[in-house]
């Protein structure tokens, strides 16, 4: 009797090894909690909100300021190089979680859930210093150059349509680098271009452009979702809105030049 009990016994605690061993594989098994991803979806031709450092980094203002958003968060960012026109395509799909990079609400109101505005911007034209273009009435039968899908051209067919109309020919392009290029080379004879990325594009090729005095037109940037996508919205606001507050945001904005620009934490 004695025997079949010492045999039961040494079952039963065999079975527990096995059910602790069991348990234990079971919990390592499980995979730690994942830090959430926010993805940014930006144009990398843009800057100061957007572009490829020396370094072969991607940075710029708005950058920056998602990089903190995420570390205040315990996020981890992912900067995704994005084909402006297609940003609508990447949002819809999901392979980024927002538009954030010099991205004009005006016009577009109700296509996005948007953050406060944090930028006012401008609309001008930069052309040649020895040009002798100083007014718009100056552009007419002359070449402009803008970006495909930009606010400039947005304001080129709206309100500024009579404008363009004296113009020899407006040429699109990919991306407002390109578009310097020709304006150095004297393939165009002006360029329309946001307010901020004009400033940065005279100030890194020299004293040889100007911006003309007359605005083209006037707006703000926002960061924009998903419609409907308030959740994330409010949680990325709320941050930028602390931002301002303790005033980081203002440290960035200075490190690009956009103190002016800003309308945030004033």
């Amino acid at each position: 009797m004695k025997k079949f009990m010492a045999i039961g016994l040494s079952v039963v605690m065999i079975m527990g090894l096995l059910t602790g061993c069991g348990s234990k594989k079971e919990a390592e098994a499980q995979p730690a909690e994942e830090t959430k991803t926010f993805t940014v979806g930006f144009d990398a031709e843009f800057p100061p909100y957007g572009y490829m450092d020396e370094n072969g980094e991607y940075t710029g203002f708005d950058l920056e300021l998602a990089q903190e958003v995420c570390v205040r968060n315990g996020w981890e960012l992912v900067k995704q190089p994005i084909d402006w026109d297609a940003k609508d395509m990447e949002l819809s799909s999901g392979a980024i979680d927002c538009i954030w990079n010099g991205f004009t609400i005006n016009g577009r109101e109700d296509a996005y859930t948007w953050s406060v505005p944090y930028v006012d911007n401008s609309q001008v034209f930069v052309v040649a210093k020895e040009s002798g273009i100083t007014t718009f009435a100056d552009l007419s039968g002359k070449t402009v150059g803008v970006q495909k899908d930009s606010s400039a051209l947005a304001a080129l067919e709206g309100d500024g349509a009579d404008l363009a109309a004296t113009f020899a020919d407006l040429i699109q392009y990919a991306d407002y680098n390109t578009g310097f290029m020709d304006l150095e080379m004297g393939a165009i004879d002006a360029i329309a271009i946001d307010i901020g990325v004009a400033d940065y594009q005279i100030a890194s090729r020299g004293d040889a452009f100007v911006k003309l005095e007359e605005k083209l037109a006037t707006e703000q940037y926002g960061i924009g979702f998903l419609l409907g996508n308030d959740e994330l919205k409010n949680q990325v606001e709320k941050t930028l809105l602390e931002m301002a507050e303790d005033g980081k945001f203002g440290e960035v904005a200075e490190k690009y030049g956009l103190t002016d620009s800003v309308c945030l934490g004033k």
